[in-house]
């Protein structure tokens, strides 16, 4: 087993109670398109890229033939100001945080939403963090599910992805740093997660110390 090098942490859904958010967002913007949001659309808008979810909600749209590229704006700027008016840390994310920083553990934020949005966060709920750095879905040619974000990640910090632990709350997550060769933590939020042997379980961050996210360790 490799040393802990460094925790890469998600963000929406992660460390800040964001999803429900996304989804109360994407809910308004798909009733403009003539969809009422269901479970069944959980899977294309949680955990996912701006982008996915747009297309998602063109395909299943019944008002005409929207432009995704102004489906995506549209859904970025209300989530942007949904967040700035406020996001909640998911519970323990603060103090894990601390512990980490304490213990002079490098770790950085790798998240899917766009630069407006992490910047956003990173400059209201998550004050003062000492991020290594924030990696956005504007930062790398594809983000999640693609494992391209943890290996940029990874990479920036000078560590090989195996001696990485990423810390995720959704299928696309999981799958992006599993496929990056990271461990995986999970602490579900909206959608369960799939097991798998390279992912560990949480119930809640709370839960989480800096042995727990060692024991991770591919």
């Amino acid at each position: 087993m490799s040393a802990l090098a460094a925790v890469l942490f998600d963000m929406d859904g992660t460390l800040v109670d964001t999803e429900v958010l996304w989804w109360d967002v994407t809910a308004e913007v798909a009733a403009g398109l003539g969809h009422t949001l269901a479970d069944a659309d959980a899977p294309e808008v949680v955990g996912r890229a701006v982008e996915d979810t747009a297309a998602h909600l063109v395909r299943v749209s019944g008002g005409g033939d929207p432009d995704r590229d102004r489906v995506a704006a549209d859904l970025t700027e209300r989530f942007f100001r949904r967040v700035a008016a406020g996001a909640p840390l998911r519970p323990g994310a603060g103090r894990l945080l601390t512990e980490l920083s304490a213990q002079g553990v490098p770790f950085a934020l790798v998240s899917a939403s766009p630069r407006s949005v992490v910047d956003s966060v990173v400059g209201g709920a998550l004050c003062g963090v000492p991020f290594a750095f924030t990696l956005s879905a504007d930062d790398t040619p594809r983000t999640k599910p693609h494992p391209e974000p943890y290996r940029a990640a990874a990479a920036r910090l000078g560590a090989a992805p195996e001696a990485c632990v990423a810390v995720e709350d959704s299928p696309d997550g999981a799958a992006s740093a599993e496929a990056a060769g990271c461990g995986v933590l999970v602490v579900p939020s909206l959608l369960d997660v799939a097991v798998s042997p390279a992912r560990s379980f949480a119930r809640s961050l709370e839960d989480v110390t800096l042995d727990v996210l060692r024991d991770c360790l591919v």
